[in-house]
């Protein structure tokens, strides 16, 4: 592991200009439903912390005060024992956004799909403990074995943007789309396109109609499957990732729409969506949507030999400021194959970045954002969490068990199959400079 200050450290030491949110140097069990009273109407601080979590988001109950209460040396101590203890029965999967001093206890460290993919390949395994948020959770279980039980340490480790699009409000959505566009007779009116950063129902209502599922990594090569098939996509949950994908097949501007779930037809004409060729959802990642133009000019102003790379899940003026776009895998290759001396300007999550950065010393690396600021969803696995859950499966109870039912499963499954059966290769990173 890198020895620099971990994103958590250097919070605590942090003056108030330094940090999104003062709230950043609370616990998360802060943020908690007491036994008796309700939680926090937030998503808990950080790029989350200002957008409005819905009710039926899931709720986490106070861990034991045992936990709360415990030294970070204790809590490692016994996070240590418990996977000696288990050993090949356990798989602890660590998304890049958790902060260090989580994955430390990784197993396996990637994107959401692909640490599932790896638990999936660990059919020895009894328990997948996904340190991640919600959506990746339900993955790792639509694609686990029978008798593998995953497990989230914190339940209200959600994700603002998977919640942006729910399962109520994209039926209401297409049931308007077919009323207007009807159905196609040699190709569909519509396809239905879901980012893998949303709910395992959606997942399931795009098997059930003909839809895919994509990642920020194949996005491209996904619609092109789906204009295949039909006249028109609806990309959701978000806006930007969609928006960028379709600048790069040459969707033209007045061929791309923002569906508002919020309002009529989504807030567009009749003849607008008849002549649209990409629907996108009006949604985003608080995270990615932090970066602006304005930023990457000052990087430029101070190094002007920097490269930049970004996200595509930032907004459209952003990845077109940028050298480089492109998934955190792509952004995790790019940099760690670029030769010593080379400075790179990154806008994605900041414990990934300060990660990368330790681990490439030679080079420099830092954030666009000068402001700290995590996801606040994935900032809420705290160390306390994962010993709690751990230490539960060693009494013999399963606590925070994700599960994901056979119908849902089973028409998932139809989704991401498609997507895997696509052939080749992830394009590279798009370059620009």
């Amino acid at each position: 592991m890198p020895t620099t200050d971990s994103i958590t450290r250097k919070i605590q030491g942090a003056a108030s200009t330094e940090v999104c949110s003062d709230e950043l140097r609370w616990d998360p069990w802060a943020y908690d439903a007491p036994r008796h009273g309700s939680r926090l109407p937030v998503y808990g601080a950080g790029a989350s912390q200002w957008d409005t979590i819905p009710r039926s988001a899931p709720v986490q109950r106070e861990i034991p005060e045992r936990y709360r209460a415990m030294a970070p040396e204790e809590v490692a101590a016994r996070i240590g024992a418990v996977k000696a203890r288990l050993g090949f029965r356990l798989v602890i999967l660590g998304h890049h956004y958790q902060r260090d001093e989580i994955i430390r206890w990784a197993d396996f460290r990637g994107d959401s799909f692909k640490l599932s993919q790896q638990a999936a390949g660990r059919r020895e395994a009894d328990y997948i403990v996904f340190c991640g948020v919600h959506f990746m959770a339900e993955s790792a279980d639509i694609l686990a074995a029978d008798h593998q039980r995953v497990i989230l340490p914190n339940t209200a480790a959600g994700c603002s943007m998977a919640d942006m699009a729910d399962e109520a409000q994209v039926l209401a959505c297409w049931r308007q789309l077919d009323e207007i566009l009807g159905r196609g007779e040699d190709r569909a009116a519509v396809v239905p396109v879901t980012y893998m950063n949303s709910s395992a129902a959606l997942k399931a209502f795009c098997g059930e109609r003909g839809g895919i599922v994509c990642t920020s990594s194949n996005a491209t090569r996904v619609l092109e499957w789906s204009f295949a098939r039909g006249e028109r996509v609806l990309f959701f949950p978000d806006e930007h990732l969609g928006r960028n994908t379709g600048d790069k097949l040459g969707v033209p501007d007045d061929a791309m729409v923002v569906w508002d779930p919020r309002r009529p037809l989504g807030g567009n004409s009749v003849e607008a969506l008849r002549g649209a060729r990409l629907i996108l959802w009006r949604g985003w990642c608080s995270v990615h949507a932090r970066f602006t133009v304005a930023q990457i000019a000052e990087a430029r102003r101070r190094y002007p030999e920097i490269n930049v790379v970004v996200h595509p899940e930032c907004r459209r003026e952003v990845v077109a400021a940028a050298d480089l776009d492109g998934s955190t895998e792509l952004i995790l290759e790019t940099i760690a194959s670029a030769p010593p001396g080379s400075q790179w300007a990154v806008g994605t999550e900041i414990n990934m970045v300060n990660r990368l950065a330790a681990a490439h010393p030679d080079k420099l690396i830092f954030c666009l954002d000068p402001v700290i600021c995590p996801c606040s969803t994935m900032y809420r696995i705290h160390p306390a969490y994962l010993a709690w859950v751990l230490e539960a499966l060693v009494g013999g109870e399963v606590v925070n068990e994700i599960v994901v039912t056979d119908a849902v499963k089973v028409s998932a499954r139809v989704a991401l199959d498609r997507m895997l059966a696509l052939p080749g290769r992830p394009a590279p990173a798009a370059a620009r400079r």
